[in-house]
């Protein structure tokens, strides 16, 4: 169960990060609609986002439909992070909050 735990974080860790990706390609400008959606970041992004997907199902087989489903939020979390150092945004209290409200529910799941 542990390796599922952990594959399923690296998924959302791989989402998280196409995440990134496609918002980086949505803040540029482009010269056509074509190379809007057919660019690097967008192929990679959604690339990612599907292999991050394959992820998820496997993982399924491992943990059951609700300790996947439980674990998903944690997501926002690294998106949250991510977004922290690539484009700088401010880490507010709500979002810390937030935060701590994902985590105490995930613990509450697991531990209970």
């Amino acid at each position: 169960m542990i390796k599922y735990l952990i594959l399923m974080i690296c998924g959302e860790l791989v989402a998280s990060s196409s995440q990134i990706l496609l918002k980086k390609s949505a803040k540029k400008h482009y010269s056509s609609f074509i190379r809007e959606y057919l660019n690097v970041l967008v192929i990679a992004g959604y690339a990612m986002l599907a292999f991050s997907m394959l992820i998820s199902i496997i993982c399924y087989g491992g943990l059951g439909y609700m300790r996947v489903v439980v674990l998903e939020p944690i997501g926002y979390i690294i998106v949250m992070f991510l977004s922290r150092i690539f484009f700088q945004e401010r880490i507010t209290v709500r979002k810390i909050s937030g935060m701590i409200l994902l985590l105490m529910g995930i613990m509450v799941f697991y531990l209970a």
